[in-house]
């Protein structure tokens, strides 16, 4: 038989009230006798199952997801995946909000997480602006017990608890494997559209991107990296210019914006082939898949990044593991022929 809090308070010699005061660590329990409560738990080898104790509580967590205000595609459907989480909140005992910060705005970002400071929510997600105030931001928060937790793009240095996001890194090596083998024995130059290097997986995409590309396919030469902010129209802008050079014969898009890449690939390529890779399983990027604008997308679930984020959340909130196999977020590979 699994042992009770009946158990411990027998074993320790003390009253069901004080085996409670500890297990919730709560004041009120002098030293020596919280000592000896927990020394019982460990030689019972008690578990406490938090979900029961804290449905019997009618326990809610307020969380909160911060992410960038941006057309952005991608973004848009990682909010529908929290206002699904949202609707599934009564059977999860969640309360969760979201606040839009601007784009890739180390300062608006700083004073919504100060803000939160004093609100106290159970548990902060953020879609991370790289940037020394962000990190320290949230370091005074881990330090003042507030658990946090990155969504797609992680903090450098800091001290939050988990990193709900693919590896970035690898998606860029994959990105430049796909590209040169697709390419071939062919020589040339290839465009790399990025929204910014302020955010760490857009430089972690670029930093194995351009390792595979300088070990392994020396013909192919990387220009200079085009920064659309994630904005269509700026993409749109950026890539049709760049387009100009004759001499392109790849291009790899890390971030969103990828109508703008569409459209400008429509306009300006229709006289020679390109091989695209891009990230991101869209509408948008599912269509220029089907019509052989887009060779290869690399897609991570937004899906599951939100809900390995609640979880965590949840589980730093009560002071249990996490399950990181649980939480290891997939990168998924599609052309027009595996489509979901």
């Amino acid at each position: 038989m699994r042992p009770t809090v009946h158990d411990i308070a027998a074993a320790a010699g003390v009253s069901l009230a004080t085996v409670d005061r500890v297990l919730n660590q709560r004041p009120g329990v002098r030293h020596v006798t919280r000592e000896k409560v927990e020394t019982a738990i460990r030689e019972l080898g008690y578990v406490r199952d938090v979900a029961a104790a804290n449905l019997a509580k009618g326990r809610t967590y307020p969380l909160v997801f911060i992410l960038p205000a941006s057309d952005n595609s991608f973004m848009h459907g990682l909010n529908a995946e929290i206002r699904q989480a949202i609707v599934r909140s009564s059977a999860e005992r969640t309360d969760i909000r979201t606040i839009e910060v601007p784009a890739f705005d180390p300062a608006a970002l700083v004073a919504v997480l100060e803000g939160l400071s004093r609100e106290k929510p159970c548990g902060i997600a953020l879609v991370a602006t790289d940037a020394p105030d962000v990190r320290a931001a949230v370091d005074r928060l881990v330090r003042e017990r507030f658990p946090i937790v990155t969504l797609v793009s992680d903090l450098t240095g800091s001290l939050r608890h988990h990193y709900a996001g693919v590896d970035n890194i690898a998606a860029g090596r994959t990105a430049a494997r796909l590209l040169g083998r697709f390419l071939g024995p062919r020589k040339g130059e290839i465009a790399v559209l990025a929204g910014s290097m302020l955010v760490r997986d857009h430089r972690e995409r670029l930093e194995g991107f351009t390792a595979v590309i300088a070990e392994e396919f020396p013909d192919l030469a990387i220009l200079p990296v085009l920064e659309g902010r994630d904005d269509p129209e700026v993409a749109h802008r950026l890539v049709a210019d760049a387009l100009g050079n004759a001499g392109i014969i790849g291009v790899y898009s890390l971030g969103a914006g990828n109508r703008g890449l569409i459209r400008a690939l429509k306009e300006k390529a229709v006289d020679r082939v390109l091989t695209v890779i891009a990230h991101e399983l869209t509408a948008h990027t599912r269509a220029a898949l089907i019509d052989n604008t887009i060779d290869a997308i690399l897609n991570q679930d937004a899906g599951h990044e939100v809900r390995s984020a609640i979880r965590v959340l949840k589980a730093k909130a009560d002071g249990l593991a996490v399950i990181e196999a649980q939480e290891r977020i997939r990168l998924d590979i599609f052309l027009k022929d595996n489509l979901p």
